[in-house]
């Protein structure tokens, strides 16, 4: 498999290509003044949007443990005659819609996907240089919001962002001047600032998304490769941590994280709120004013939105 075009499978939640096990001590020869936690990602990586819903509980319980760094890692460059991923049957664009729709029945974070096999995405890298250049003009919250939005609308909404009218959308949402950031993320600066990303993610020898690297301050680390479970996550911060006895910050209310994110998945506020797919309704119900909020249905999934 190219170097370059590194797709999914659903058995692995990995992105890429295996690298040993899916968590593994890892020795850093530079000591680190504080806890560094590398999240080497991709936006059309399907198995990283599995990982939404564990990945979002992890920050909000345990980010003041860490300082949390995402790097973009590659997915896909371009298409070529050449087979993407011949493992997974993948020739070229029209074969990833069976492959996400799998990934999205499995995670039950929905996944549509169909647009693969028309107006597909051609790469990943435009917008991984847009996060890149709002990451570096603006600051790593906006450029993670983008990444999120991002995902939304790819893997949820069946958009193209390849596309840079798409992008252009996507930034505005974000109160943001998109012409210029797409310009910039085309520029010289934006594919810079990526194969800077492109750098790190090689000196941290990952090759598969989603992976994440924990390391403390004598240069000792955890690398977790591929979408695991809330619990594989708290064990690794322990492990890269053992003297202190970790506690986790209280999730916030319902009402205030939707009025935060303004969109959240049925699967997401059980894994956030410890519940069962059945309990979601009622709870939501019992958190969320009537007249705040619409449940809408995708794919199957209930996902929660404030009302315009």
């Amino acid at each position: 498999m190219s170097q370059k075009n590194r797709l999914c499978d659903v058995e692995t939640g990995l992105c890429g290509e295996a690298d040993g096990e899916e968590m593994e001590a890892v020795q850093f020869n530079q000591p680190k003044k504080e806890i560094d936690i590398y999240y080497v990602t991709d936006p059309i990586c399907s198995h990283c949007w599995a990982l939404e819903p564990v990945l979002r509980r992890f920050q909000l319980q345990f980010g003041s443990y860490f300082k949390f760094h995402t790097v973009m890692g590659g997915l896909l460059e371009k298409w070529s005659d050449t087979p993407v991923d011949p493992a997974n049957g993948i020739s070229g664009p029209a074969d990833v819609v069976a492959h996400w729709k799998e990934v999205g029945q499995h995670s039950r974070m929905p996944i549509d996907g169909s647009l693969m096999a028309d107006d597909y995405i051609t790469s990943s890298y435009p917008p991984s240089r847009v996060f890149k250049v709002i990451q570096k003009e603006y600051n790593d919250n906006l450029a993670y919001t983008f990444l999120r939005h991002a995902r939304e609308a790819l893997f949820a909404f069946n958009q193209n962002i390849s596309d840079s009218k798409i992008l252009v959308e996507l930034i505005e949402g974000l109160g943001l001047d998109g012409e210029k950031i797409v310009q910039q993320a085309d520029s010289a600066l934006g594919h810079q600032l990526l194969e800077e990303d492109f750098n790190l993610k090689d000196n941290l020898g990952v090759r598969g998304f989603p992976t994440i690297i924990m390391v403390n301050q004598e240069g000792q680390g955890i690398k977790i490769v591929g979408a695991r479970a809330f619990d594989d996550y708290v064990r690794g911060l322990q492990q890269v941590l053992p003297e202190d006895r970790l506690q986790p910050k209280q999730t916030p209310a319902f009402a205030d994280l939707l009025k935060q994110e303004n969109l959240l998945f049925s699967k997401e506020v059980e894994v956030l709120y410890d519940l069962e797919h059945s309990q979601v309704r009622s709870f939501a119900e019992k958190e969320l004013e009537a007249e705040d909020y619409q449940v809408h249905n995708l794919l199957g999934e209930n996902y929660y939105t404030l009302k315009k």
